[in-house]
């Protein structure tokens, strides 16, 4: 009978030990889970550029997430099923079949707060700490079932190819890109991030999935010199003009044969009637074409990543858009490319329609139709759609499917808008007022 009582306790202490420490390899595994995926990869990157190799570790191991993830569940699985078998089978010996019901309801209670939600809360708080102290374990495991991962990966993807479903192995489970976004989002509503400040990084990041037609100077709103005026002319135009560069036609608008700068056309001017025996009338003898620079057409469909990258390869600050027909479209600059990152740009020479919007009394805002749905988006925090249209104008006649007079109101997307101006068939002013 003492013999039975020795090998009993010998028995009961062995197997509490074992789902002790079966347990802590279930909160280790579920803390090392939340680590290596919360982990912020540009703090690791640092990290591992200061010479830790546990964060290089980390970074090597969280490049395949599935198969972390699919490892650290496999691990977890095994020893959370081990610790309840041994807990059901140690207390179904010590107190029969009631035994089965105290197990799992321990079971439960032991996991929930040993093995997930307290190391789940020390990995969330130390992310990057935490994700370098156990990559080199974590990495272990990995080659340890990666076999059996594998195997388990290939028939995952047969089921779901099976219902319709691909998965691109490549794929990350967020792309950096939105990662990036949804941060500066959620940093913006929690007041921690300024507006400006995401709107300027926002703005960078989406420069390749915007085209120079988004944001160029449509053609009618173009500045140009006529190559066949007069001389004086082309240089009190110049002089009056708030822009450096203007493009030159001859005969015909469409038909562009350079682009002059205004210093250019000053020299030569001021070289005609400088010298000894110079006189005013000799401003006759001044040739544009001797002075113009070769334009620079570029395609509306040019990402403006693309165009600013140009901008800089060429040195020049000036393109001229033509559609797929070879037809003039607009113009675009650099700054207008830079504008989209820090904002509106503002000069000596800008007009004060380019001040910042402010709503009247009554909370209406009266906008140029021209104005883009990006930057009227920026300056109030709006959500206007500009899939269809780029401009405020052009989002109204989509809507309203027909060119709307003078006096028409529309309801649409939460907003009033109401027709101020009209020129032939331009929407030249509106207004606008959130419900």
């Amino acid at each position: 009978m003492e013999q039975e009582l020795i090998n009993l306790d010998s028995a009961f202490w062995i197997t509490t030990g074992a789902i002790l420490l079966l347990l802590i390899l279930s909160g280790f595994f579920s803390g090392s889970e939340t680590a290596l995926t919360a982990a912020s990869r540009g703090k690791m990157r640092t990290q591992a550029d200061k010479g830790s190799r546990g964060a290089q570790r980390a970074l090597d191991i969280t490049e395949d997430n599935e198969r972390l993830i699919g490892s650290v569940l496999l691990g977890n699985n095994l020893v959370n099923i081990l610790a309840t078998s041994l807990t059901t089978a140690l207390f179904t010996r010590m107190f029969g079949e009631s035994g089965v019901a105290l197990a799992t309801l321990i079971m439960t209670v032991l996991v929930l707060i040993f093995a997930e939600v307290l190391p789940k809360t020390y990995a969330i708080t130390n992310a990057e700490t935490a994700a370098a102290r156990v990559s080199l374990p974590i990495s272990i495991v990995i080659r340890i079932f990666a076999p059996i991962v594998s195997t388990v990966r290939w028939f995952v993807r047969g089921v779901l190819r099976v219902f319709g479903v691909r998965t691109d192995p490549d794929t990350h489970i967020l792309a950096v890109r939105e990662e990036i976004a949804g941060a500066l989002s959620l940093g913006h509503s929690e007041g921690v991030v300024e507006k400006e400040d995401r709107d300027r990084i926002l703005g960078a990041l989406d420069l390749s999935d915007r085209t120079v037609e988004e944001i160029m100077l449509h053609r009618s709103g173009i500045e140009m010199i006529n190559s066949d005026d007069d001389p004086q002319a082309i240089l009190t135009q110049c002089l009056e003009s708030a822009h450096t560069r203007l493009p030159v036609y001859k005969d015909d608008p469409e038909n562009i044969i350079g682009v002059i700068h205004a210093k250019d056309l000053a020299r030569q001017m001021y070289r005609l009637v400088s010298g000894p025996n110079a006189k005013l009338s000799d401003l006759a003898k001044f040739d544009i074409n001797e002075v113009a620079m070769e334009p620079y057409f570029i395609p509306d469909t040019t990402s403006l990543d693309d165009q600013m990258r140009q901008f800089l390869r060429r040195r020049t600050h000036f393109a001229l858009v033509v559609d797929e027909y070879g037809s003039l479209e607009g113009l675009i600059t650099l700054e207008d490319i830079l504008e989209e990152i820090v904002g509106e740009i503002a000069d000596e020479f800008d007009t004060p329609e380019d001040q910042a919007i402010k709503p009247d009394t009554l909370g209406c805002y009266t906008l140029d139709g021209a104005m883009t749905i990006r930057d009227l988006n920026r300056a109030l925090d709006w959500s206007l759609p500009d899939d269809e249209a780029n401009t405020l104008a052009g989002l109204v006649i989509h809507e309203a499917q027909m060119i709307p007079t003078v006096g028409q109101i529309f309801y649409f997307l939460g907003y009033r808008f109401e027709v101020v101006e009209r020129q032939a068939n331009r929407l030249t002013q509106l207004r606008v007022t959130p419900m």
